[in-house]
């Protein structure tokens, strides 16, 4: 029923349309500037800075996750979950819960010593979907961004 796989470069335009739905859903659809070149340039190349995992609900799309790698001064090789997402009609079906799974493992065998990702303070629901991992919510740093 439940199908989850590492995204193609011919997946890019799905994963597009699931970056501007969950836009949509936070309340910031005007913040999506990414193109298709970028996303392939930037996730399908010979160093791609991403990869990502797509969820599909007996043969339809039903979300995704898109995560990267980066460093810890503290911590060393950390897997960072940029985007999860679930479309509406698909919740509550086991398709978040298999995601973040399947993401856990590829940090565990990449060797990550942990993973981390943001959630907006009004997202009840995911907050609630996190706990269930024990995931601890660190209230005392602010998000930094400087747009170039």
């Amino acid at each position: 029923m439940i199908e989850i796989r590492r995204a193609t470069i011919d997946d890019i335009p799905l994963i597009l349309a699931l970056v501007k739905e969950l836009a949509l859903y936070e309340k910031a659809p005007h913040e999506v500037t990414a193109t298709l070149l970028d996303y392939k340039a930037c996730g399908f190349s010979d160093h791609p800075l991403f990869y990502s995992n797509l969820a599909f609900y007996e043969g339809k799309l039903a979300g995704f996750a898109l995560w990267y790698f980066r460093f810890s001064t503290w911590k060393g090789k950390r897997f960072y979950l940029e985007d999860l997402y679930v479309k509406d009609e698909f919740r509550g079906k086991g398709i978040g819960k298999q995601l973040i799974e399947t993401c856990i493992d590829e940090a565990k065998n990449t060797n990550c010593t942990g993973m981390m990702w943001q959630v907006l303070d009004w997202n009840t629901p995911a907050i609630e979907f996190y706990k269930q991992y024990h995931a601890t919510f660190d209230g005392e740093w602010l998000n930094v961004n400087l747009n170039l």
